[in-house]
């Protein structure tokens, strides 16, 4: 009896024992994480404004909205060696060219922590089960008869759902940043060997560059799906959830998310980042999730955000970057390219905000085709110093039209022309005094048509 007693007590004292260890592993991982943050600016395989890495090309360009809401970053050796992070988010409302900031710099440390935490053998802060791997890359996926049956797809599966409703919540909770009305896109990939994992919302999107099978000539392949509140399965959750969906008459293609108690405020995507006035009516932050094993005939992916997407389709921004004569300049290629298209086709819009993300698979940087680094480094120079936080309408002024009569006038009349369905419904009030132009003079798309109004009796309804 009296060993059958110590070994009971020493079990327990080991279970406890490796119960703290544990605590100590996530505590030491979560201040791992705070120290990271601070240190994201000086890591040299990251990079996160215009230039170029050693597997990819980077470039962004302000619009004439305002404030630039788009970011983006590129993480070399993310997790282990030839691994890679790639994302690109745009922003939306008030706050959102912080929301997109926020989300780019804290987003891939929460994978990061989560993955080297099932990786060091912890479960996860909620009990959600873990896949350890003897070694990285130590799967087959083609062991598996599906994919969706691979360890280490629901390993990145996880990664990438668990790491998105983290960063949502972080953003609800956070004591400065007022995402109430703001938010952001996101869209996410990391390579990892031949593997390629894809996590998304909104309508950010990554294409796929790839040579045909005779190799004579380039295919565009898309991995992502815009979620935009046009697709069915998107519109039904929202209305199951008491929030409106319809288009307005000035632009019946674009379908838009509603409160259902005020004409407000008119999101154009069904998944975001922030947005917490529309959390309870149908907007998520849940990430859809894809995985694809990459060939020798994939050469490169393009992520951007829709500013390059509203007027250039897949197979233009392919043969794009295909014909760029130097892989270190192929996304700002792209942006003017883009630039020339908003001018043509809209002359009378205001740009958007352009991000772009070039990565190469092959991990390669043509040498013998650099464009002189001085022209590079002295157009990111002047492109920096050209984004002020409001936009300076002394240059270049483009023909101003009506503004768009969605928008509210300053006495509160309703000039909406969509029809209305729905309940009453309680939010939050929003503060009255924020400097946003956004919204001033006409766009073609915007993500907002306006900032809801609440009234005391829908507060205590």
């Amino acid at each position: 009896m009296g060993a059958c007693v110590s070994c009971c007590r020493l079990g327990m004292f080991e279970w406890r024992k490796r119960k703290m260890g544990d605590k100590r592993m996530i505590i030491s991982s979560l201040q791992k994480e705070t120290i990271t943050l601070q240190k994201l600016p000086s890591l040299p395989n990251r990079i996160s404004s215009n230039g170029k890495s050693l597997t990819s090309s980077v470039f962004t360009q302000q619009g004439r909205k305002g404030i630039n809401q788009d970011a983006m970053v590129v993480w070399e050796d993310f997790i282990s060696e030839g691994t890679v992070f790639c994302g690109v988010f745009d922003g939306h409302g008030p706050q959102g060219h912080l929301v997109a900031r926020k989300v780019r710099d804290a987003l891939p440390l929460k994978l990061l922590s989560y993955v080297q935490s099932c990786e060091a053998g912890v479960d996860g802060l909620t009990g959600w089960s873990c896949f350890k791997r003897k070694e990285r890359g130590s799967f087959d996926l083609e062991e598996f008869p599906s994919a969706t049956e691979s360890p280490m797809f629901s390993l990145w599966r996880e990664a990438f759902i668990r790491s998105y409703k983290t960063m949502d919540k972080e953003l609800r909770s956070h004591p400065s940043l007022d995402c109430f009305c703001s938010g952001s896109t996101a869209i996410t990939l990391v390579k990892q060997g031949s593997n390629l994992f894809v996590g998304y919302i909104g309508d950010s999107r990554a294409v796929l560059g790839s040579k045909s099978e005779d190799g004579d000539s380039m295919v565009a392949v898309q991995l992502t799906v815009d979620l935009k509140p046009d697709l069915p399965k998107e519109a039904e959750r929202i209305r199951r959830c008491k929030g409106r969906v319809f288009a307005l008459q000035d632009e019946p293609e674009v379908q838009r998310v509603w409160l259902p108690f005020d004409d407000a405020p008119g999101l154009a995507m069904a998944r975001a980042f922030g947005d917490f006035c529309l959390k309870d009516y149908g907007v998520i932050s849940v990430p859809e999730f894809s995985h694809r094993v990459l060939t020798e005939r994939d050469q490169f992916i393009v992520l951007a955000s829709d500013g390059i997407w509203d007027v250039l389709s897949n197979k233009e921004v392919v043969e794009i970057i295909s014909s760029s004569p130097a892989r270190s300049s192929a996304a700002q290629m792209l942006v003017d390219a883009a630039v020339r298209e908003w001018k043509l086709k809209y002359p009378t819009s205001k740009t958007d905000d352009c991000a772009v993300i070039c990565f190469y698979l092959d991990g390669k940087m043509d040498s013998e085709m650099e464009v002189d680094e001085s022209d590079i480094s002295s157009a990111t120079n002047q492109h920096h110093a050209s984004c002020p936080t409001e936009l300076n309408d002394t240059q270049d002024p483009e023909p101003f039209l009506q503004r768009n009569f969605t928008v509210r006038s300053g006495d509160g009349s309703k000039l909406f022309s969509g029809v209305p369905a729905g309940s009453e419904g309680n939010a939050c009030t929003v503060a009255e005094d924020q400097d946003w132009s956004g919204l001033e003079g006409v766009t073609r798309v915007n993500s907002l048509v306006q900032l809801p109004r609440f009234t005391d009796e829908k507060l205590n309804s």
